[in-house]
């Protein structure tokens, strides 16, 4: 919400011209030299800037070579060229990167020091089971229930055997 607010008043005021308008990311006064705010992206691969603006006497020599016919550079030259124009090839840009293995490692991360935090609070926090889950006390009521032959209609105490104490088949 405060970037939005902040975003349309530098759009009101002109801190951003034209280029930062259609390009996130490119600010006015933020060039380092030799290069300039040149962001290709997938989206937007044609910038309005060259990458390379301040060239050195080799790369202004192979620019006026570039004015001639291009049958005679080599593809060293056209390579340079290119990469005076523009700062990565489409498949410099959709390259994998290993950022998948961060993300990874971090919700194994977060996993684990959940895992611990919860082993911590059952040791710790919570308090003990109550008697009346222990598997003794589970016993001693079922046999409550069928000696007291609770609902033997359709209940459990139906379902028991009270001649040969076992449960019927």
């Amino acid at each position: 919400m405060f970037s939005r607010a902040a975003w349309s008043l530098m759009l009101r005021k002109g801190a951003l011209g034209t280029r930062g308008m259609h390009s996130p990311g490119a600010r006015r006064g933020e060039k380092m030299p030799p290069y300039t705010n040149c962001h290709a992206q997938r989206s937007y691969p044609m910038p309005d800037e060259p990458f390379c603006t301040e060239l050195s006497a080799e790369q202004q020599a192979l620019k006026e070579k570039e004015k001639g016919s291009w049958t005679q550079l080599s593809h060293a030259e056209k390579v340079a060229l290119y990469r005076l124009q523009f700062h990565e090839t489409f498949a410099e840009m959709n390259r994998r990167s290993n950022e998948w293995k961060t993300v990874m490692g971090c919700v194994f991360f977060f996993f684990g020091f959940t895992a611990l935090l919860i082993w911590w609070q059952r040791v710790y926090v919570f308090p003990v089971k109550p008697i009346t889950l222990t598997d003794e006390w589970k016993a001693q009521q079922l046999q409550r229930i069928l000696d007291m032959k609770g609902n033997p209609v359709e209940g459990l105490a139906s379902r028991w055997d009270y001649e040969k104490k076992q449960w019927k088949k």
